[in-house]
């Protein structure tokens, strides 16, 4: 059976993540847990800029990450509400087959 990835829904992946705040108040993903449950520390923060996730849709602050040696995007998705003690969500875009 072939599962369709064709929405923009099965295409974000939401992902638990391992985060701290810099003494200048950024924001820094220090690893990520995929679907699995496998961790995957996060070498490097290559680039942070807003910006839409044109695969999966929405809109966040998009960082380059280098993950064992490959580059991907991690997306922080910011709650439309101010006052949500939810401050937001982090995806990724699943890559397709």
């Amino acid at each position: 059976m072939k599962v369709n990835h064709d929405s923009a829904k099965d295409m974000k992946v939401y992902v638990r993540v391992t985060a701290a705040f810099s003494e200048g108040g950024q924001l820094m993903p220090l690893s990520l847990t995929w679907e699995d449950g496998q961790e995957y520390p996060i070498d490097r923060i290559l680039d942070v800029r807003p910006s839409p996730a044109l695969k999966a849709g929405g809109q966040g602050d998009r960082y380059t990450i280098r993950t064992c040696g490959k580059e991907s995007f991690l997306f922080f998705e910011r709650s439309p509400k101010i006052t949500d003690p939810n401050l937001g969500r982090w995806f990724v875009e699943r890559r397709q087959p």
